[in-house]
């Protein structure tokens, strides 16, 4: 989220890249932002329950194997030297499938609320964990917490415009990842357990999105403050748009499918990061100024 103000970027010399890391490697933060973080963290949910539940292979093998992508797209992205698009939200898009099957494997259990008509298990592998979607978001909450404590207490800055190290972007990734894990398990309690169903829950986190824009005019409110929490609750909002379009009608969802669901998200997905690399390359140069990215 963003104040309408004026930002100084630090001199050249200062920090581990002369303030140019953050400038170059971290998006700005406007509405096209949110809607590409909608868009993934959406993708993020079906295209999870894509390989688990379609495929049949399982929370456990799906979290091992998306886990192992988000290690490899951060690699490539805490190696880049400058922001590019298709490499971030490739990261945001990894964190938010990861995210997906690893709340499902901690909250989830064979059950037969779980289950598809007629199948006897969720997939290969361990079947689930059983926590509970209110244990899970506690631990989640409780871990997210303890990242912001380290956080804090390396004095490195939560403000993306300030994240200028690799301690500190490593940081912020950790720092996500775990955030959309807690935002699917906030999404799954209000689409399942909390009696609103997909479109109630949708509407409830579109509603607190709105309070946040009008605090972001309010100069008492801190805007990283209010950038985390839009991110936390931008994940529940995709994952009950994702339950939206792919479960059943006799469920309350619109019964597209995981797949053809997943694929209208990529292309959207992708269209606008291709219109932000095109961007990023007509404007390639110094950033200096005012212009400078910001959260």
């Amino acid at each position: 989220m963003e104040k309408p103000q004026s930002l100084a970027v630090p001199p050249a010399g200062v920090g581990e890249s002369a303030g140019a890391y953050a400038v170059e490697k971290l998006p700005q933060v406007s509405l096209a932002f949110w809607i590409m973080k909608i868009a993934a963290t959406t993708l993020g949910e079906t295209a999870g329950d894509l390989f688990a539940q379609t495929l049949k292979i399982g929370y456990f093998l799906t979290t091992i194997a998306l886990f192992a992508v988000f290690l490899a797209t951060l690699a490539v992205q805490l190696r880049s030297r400058r922001y590019n698009p298709f490499v971030y939200w490739t990261v945001i898009l990894s964190t938010s499938t990861a995210g997906t099957t690893m709340s499902d494997f901690m909250n989830r259990d064979a059950g037969a609320e779980y289950l598809s008509p007629g199948a006897t298990a969720l997939g290969r592998g361990p079947q689930g964990l059983g926590l509970g979607y209110p244990t899970g978001a506690a631990i989640l909450v409780a871990l997210l917490i303890a990242i912001f404590a380290v956080w804090r207490l390396t004095r490195l800055p939560f403000a993306l415009q300030d994240i200028r190290t690799f301690r500190a972007e490593a940081l912020f990734w950790t720092a996500i990842l775990v955030s959309n894990t807690l935002g699917t398990s906030m999404g799954d309690f209000l689409s399942d357990s909390s009696g609103l169903g997909y479109a109630g829950g949708a509407l409830l986190i579109t509603g607190l999105l709105a309070c946040l824009v009008v605090l972001m005019y309010v100069p008492a409110v801190p805007n990283v403050l209010l950038f985390w929490i839009a991110f936390v609750l931008t994940r529940p909002l995709g994952a009950t748009a994702g339950d939206l379009l792919t479960k059943p009608t006799a469920k309350g969802g619109l019964d597209l499918g995981t797949a053809g669901s997943s694929a209208v998200l990529l292309a959207i997905l992708l269209g606008f990061m291709g219109h932000a690399y095109l961007r990023e390359r007509r404007s390639a140069g110094p950033r200096s100024g005012p212009s400078a990215r910001t959260a």
